[in-house]
């Protein structure tokens, strides 16, 4: 444990990022920023904590002065929802290089006539000639050549990283770490094995669960690093202890455990930033004498929903961005319903959501000329008061919401219903306090 210095708290959402510090001497300090605003600071999270330090934008932070960074993120999140991810290639067994794709062939919508599978994580197919039976004894032996010739083909392509399942591989392992030491031959720099990642039966969620890992790992890994430079930078003085992080790095996993960022994982950071306020609000709520409780976070982007009853509740296999994943993770039901989701006249109906507009350009009120917003919408009903928000809006930062631009924007969408023959209904007078 570092001695007296400043700790920082972060959650890095999809729309702001909140940043908890404690002064040296106690005293508690917070500071929100928007998650995006490229015009005025790179990271939201490292410009927090400058502006806490009294630091210029862009300068060296120094590591004598900062204790520890705690950081919950969804930007792993955010890269599998809008699939963003590194380009990835699946390596599997001979024969089987559609079986993420089949899945296990259910419905969550049993009527619906029109189905719409997930779009797949992965790009390319490699299917190796091999294979372990259920015992684990060697069926076919692996050939070499072959797997050698396309993973260089593949790499040849541009792909960087490999998600490598093959079938009983859990079982005996052998002809997984020998595919995964050809791929790093051929130069792939992330390799993601099934009975390193999930070393459990079932091809189907073993095998996305690698892919996930393998997709998401280099965004995070890039995120990760550039946070540890900054903070391990050239002003930082060499450590006490060999081997010891300058400043200690940790980040929030899905199963609300906190660690080290050198081996934070894709696999484990799918609801890092949720994981976060549920550990929060509970930890609040005992000091408070409060056992039982529902956590709500609605952010600018999702929603998202738990219970505790004395005990965190998990789950080891869940469906997120329409992949299965065997992970440990807290029990969350998220709601694509956020301040930022999206309100248009499209299709002959009012929708909103589930599109976000996000910290950059952010609703209408940000002053960036945003779409109309659900934001929007509350700050012309009057239940959002511009005077309250912190001043962090428009081109330069230090402006409030705008309420004209919200209103600019409704009136927008209502001019389109009324060119498609609707008319808006009009908003109902607030009841008196």
């Amino acid at each position: 444990m570092r001695g007296p210095g400043w700790r920082f708290w972060i959650d890095r959402g999809g729309t702001f990022t909140d940043v908890v510090a404690r002064r040296p001497d106690g005293a508690l300090l917070t500071r929100k920023l928007l998650s995006e605003d490229p015009a005025r600071y790179r990271d939201a999270a490292l410009q927090g904590i400058r502006e806490l330090l009294d630091l210029e934008s862009g300068a060296p932070i120094p590591a004598a002065a900062v204790a520890e960074v705690r950081m919950g993120t969804t930007v792993a999140t955010n890269a599998l929802l809008e699939r963003r991810g590194e380009p990835t290639v699946f390596v599997t067994t001979h024969g089987f290089g559609d079986a993420l794709r089949i899945g296990y062939q259910d419905r969550p919508d049993i009527f619906a006539l029109d189905i719409r599978l997930p779009e797949p994580v992965y790009a390319r197919v490699i299917e190796i000639d091999e294979r372990v039976g259920a015992g684990g004894e060697v069926v076919r032996e692996l050939d070499e050549g072959a797997a050698r010739e396309a993973l260089a083909a593949a790499h040849a392509e541009g792909f960087r990283a490999a998600a490598i399942a093959l079938m009983h591989g859990f079982r005996s392992p052998e002809h997984e770490r020998r595919v995964a030491e050809l791929a790093r031959a051929a130069g792939f720099t992330q390799v993601s094995v099934s009975h390193e990642t999930s070393a459990l039966v079932k091809l189907v969620s073993r095998g996305e669960t690698t892919v996930v890992d393998a997709y998401l790992s280099p965004i995070l890994r890039r995120y990760v690093d550039s946070i540890a430079a900054e903070l391990e930078g050239a002003t930082v003085e060499p450590p006490s202890r060999r081997g010891e992080a300058a400043v200690p790095l940790r980040f929030m996993q899905s199963h609300g455990g906190l660690t080290d960022a050198r081996l934070f994982r894709g696999k484990d950071s799918v609801l890092s930033g949720p994981a976060g306020g549920i550990v929060g609000a509970v930890e609040t709520c005992r000091r408070a004498g409060f056992e039982r409780l529902v956590t709500f976070d609605m952010g600018g982007t999702s929603t998202d929903v738990s219970h505790y009853a004395g005990e965190y509740e998990r789950s080891y296999e869940s469906v997120v961005g329409g992949v299965r994943l065997r992970a440990p993770m807290l029990r969350i039901h998220t709601v694509a319903a956020g301040g930022g989701s999206v309100c248009a006249f499209e299709d002959g109906r009012y929708r909103v959501g589930p599109r976000s507009a996000g910290a950059d350009p952010g609703p209408a009120c940000y002053g960036k000329g945003g779409p109309l917003a659900v934001t929007d919408c509350n700050v012309v009903l009057g239940k959002l008061q511009p005077d309250f928000f912190p001043r962090v809006f428009g081109a330069g930062g230090a402006g409030t919401l705008d309420a004209h631009a919200a209103r600019s924007a409704l009136a927008a969408v209502a001019a389109s219903m009324r060119a498609a023959g609707l008319e808006p209904p009009a908003p109902e007078p607030l009841a008196a306090d």
